[in-house]
């Protein structure tokens, strides 16, 4: 499948907000959101320009679907299929990509960001209630148990992770057995649950056009 394999900093700088696409970076000094926070480009020099309408849903669906690193059709589906969903379509949206593999790895804190979670997933160091899946989007489950596969557990990168992202905390809706090397999802998070400076709402009028 077609991956976006530009610079990430760029597209923090053109969503005006910390993406956390380059891990412990985004969390230091030479971050491009606090050293030069304009849009890319020739003609990003200038004031943002103030969004209204069209313009404002579009660039709230460009940044969320940025920030979990799923392209424009799949991210289409995962509409259409929160959509279907009884509740609300936005939060529905939102719990849906949340409950992707590479996700709940990095939420984990077995990845400093979800593009490494996604290629530790990709190259096979987790399983999935016992089985090895390799598809980072794959759908966790509530229950469903996430582990780091033996043969993967003295890793560098997922043991770098552990040690950089203990200060940040476990999402609530996650547990965490740190000696076992594995996690599980104990239930969907709710809206008030997920810290997200996201306007779903604006996502949800753009698709219903």
């Amino acid at each position: 499948m077609a991956r976006y394999a530009g610079p990430v900093c760029r597209l923090c700088r053109r969503e005006g907000m910390k993406l956390f696409l380059k891990g412990e970076r985004c969390y230091g000094e030479k971050c491009a959101i606090d050293r030069r926070n304009v849009p890319p480009g020739q003609h990003g020099k200038g004031r943002r320009q103030r969004l209204l309408g069209y313009g404002l849903q579009l660039r709230e669906k460009q940044k969320v679907r940025r920030m979990y690193g799923v392209l424009e059709r799949q991210f289409r589906r995962y509409f259409e299929k929160a959509d279907r969903q009884k509740g609300v379509t936005g939060e529905t949206l939102l719990q849906l990509l949340e409950s992707r593999l590479d996700n709940v790895v990095y939420r984990l804190g077995f990845a400093v960001s979800r593009p490494q979670a996604r290629q530790l997933v990709r190259h096979g160091h987790f399983a999935v209630n016992g089985r090895s899946t390799n598809v980072p989007s794959y759908s966790v489950a509530a229950g469903d148990v996430i582990a780091v596969r033996p043969s993967s557990a003295e890793n560098p990168a997922i043991v770098y992770a552990m040690e950089e992202v203990k200060g940040r905390g476990i999402p609530e809706w996650l547990e965490l057995d740190a000696e076992k090397l594995s996690g599980s999802l104990t239930a969907p998070p709710t809206r008030e649950q997920l810290n997200l400076p996201v306007q779903e709402q604006l996502i949800v009028e753009l698709y219903s056009k």
